[in-house]
């Protein structure tokens, strides 16, 4: 493929669950990738699964540091000069099963600097690079959840942020228009990830009670956000919900 023409996408989170498969299918469908994640190791893995031929940059990234994200834009710039593509991937969901009254301040301030600091500070990176490039323009799709529309229980820090990504998305999408910057939100119920393990094995249910929930394969989610990916900038999936078709959400608002 031509290198003008090709495709360059930035995935967060990437060395694992959905972003590793996010990261595969781009790179199956021809793009370029630029890997990014907390620790060299698992991204390395998912650039060997992604195979001999394809294009995948691994950038060590904590996208809670300022620092460690201007960084990656700037290696993903200098290797190929353009940016169409951000995945707002990476997230914590935090403590698991704490009481409301009984997390501390440091487990919330964890949670809210990498789900929404690190999706602004990323999302602020690839807006000035596509907000600079000629051509002008790019998409940003953000991985809200489930929860960015009803809470579990004793998921307040997660709860909280994957709402304020909604609010993150709006904003862009509002931000972007005057320079082809298209942004949507996937928001994703159950796809079977490490995050995900406990609902396999039973998960706390809003009336006390634990109950196993089904999951999907992560690779549906991928398909989906290759989708949205793929679209014209003069089109955009503003919202998609994915979700195993029988999990306990529609019922549980």
């Amino acid at each position: 493929m031509d290198e003008r023409t090709k495709k360059i996408a930035v995935v967060t989170g990437a060395g694992s669950g959905i972003g590793r498969s996010v990261a595969l299918t781009l790179a199956a469908a021809g793009w370029a990738v630029a890997v990014a994640g907390r620790r060299t190791g698992p991204l390395e893995e998912t650039a060997a699964a992604a195979g001999d031929g394809a294009d995948v940059l691994c950038v060590r990234t904590d996208v809670s540091d300022p620092e460690d994200v201007t960084a990656l834009f700037g290696a993903v710039r200098e290797r190929y000069g353009h940016l169409d593509l951000l995945f707002n991937n990476a997230g914590t969901f935090g403590p698991g099963g704490v009481p409301l009254e009984d997390i501390s301040y440091e487990a919330w301030r964890s949670v809210v600097d990498v789900n929404l600091t690190g999706a602004f500070l990323c999302a602020q990176a690839a807006f000035r690079q596509m907000k600079a490039q000629d051509p002008q323009g790019g998409r940003i799709i953000n991985n809200g959840s489930i929860s960015a529309h009803v809470p579990r229980p004793n998921s307040i820090a997660y709860t909280a942020t994957k709402h304020a990504m909604t609010g993150l998305t709006k904003s862009l999408s509002l931000d972007g228009r005057p320079h082809r910057i298209a942004c949507g939100q996937i928001d994703i119920g159950n796809a079977a990830t490490e995050m995900t393990e406990r609902m396999q094995t039973g998960i706390l249910q809003a009336n006390g009670q634990l109950a196993v929930e089904p999951v999907m394969d992560a690779a549906d989610v991928a398909r989906t956000v290759l989708h949205m990916a793929e679209l014209p900038l003069e089109a955009n999936v503003q919202f998609a919900t994915v979700m195993a078709t029988t999990m306990p959400y529609i019922g549980r608002g």
